[in-house]
């Protein structure tokens, strides 16, 4: 997921072939909306947003040291605010400017790569994803968590699309470092529990 990430910002700070979808993408989208899918995307989008994902994390990682799992809390809250954290950052590394619109649904301003909702649910519902496939018993429950998780992250990553905010490589490059980001705390936590449970 690091390399995905990493070609698809070499993509866009040099403007290769993704970078040039980009703008036919966004502007297919925005020729092409309506009242109600406008309306639709706003509420979707908003499970991306940091007050919503923060308030869901809290409650997640309260409700799991609450159940005695304080590795689950440590594995909610790093995936989670850090990932929000490390988005921040790589923002202010490659500083590409948003979509721009005469008449634009949303004005945003700040920067577009990656895509800061699409990270925060990617790393929010991976982990919930996660945490919920590791406590259900049978294989269908498994795959329809994972299916819900998956396709919760993808329209959130299309609603920034469609209102604007973001291109499509702003939403690929946002799932790859959530996905890499969710892996590293996971993978972190896990050798952690390992260690002081030998």
């Amino acid at each position: 997921m690091t390399l995905i990430l990493g070609e698809i910002a070499e993509d866009v700070m040099n403007g290769e072939p993704l970078s040039l979808v980009d703008g036919r993408i966004n502007a297919w989208l925005h020729t092409h909306g309506s009242p109600f899918l406008t309306s639709a995307f706003l509420i979707i989008t908003s499970l991306g947003s940091t007050i919503p994902v923060s308030f869901i994390a809290i409650v997640a990682g309260l409700y799991m040291l609450w159940r005695r799992q304080p590795y689950w809390l440590l594995a909610i809250w790093t995936t989670v605010f850090g990932g929000m954290l490390l988005n921040r950052y790589l923002k202010l590394v490659f500083y590409r400017p948003r979509p721009r619109f005469d008449d634009p649904i949303l004005a945003l301003t700040g920067y577009s790569f990656p895509s800061g909702h699409t990270m925060a649910a990617t790393v929010l519902y991976g982990v919930l994803c996660v945490l919920l496939v590791t406590k259900v018993k049978t294989k269908p429950a498994k795959i329809l968590i994972i299916l819900a998780a998956g396709l919760l992250i993808a329209l959130v990553g299309f609603s920034r699309m469609y209102l604007g905010a973001h291109y499509l490589s702003d939403v690929l490059g946002a799932m790859a470092e959530g996905l890499a980001w969710l892996s590293l705390c996971l993978a972190t936590t896990y050798s952690i529990w390992r260690h002081r449970n030998k």
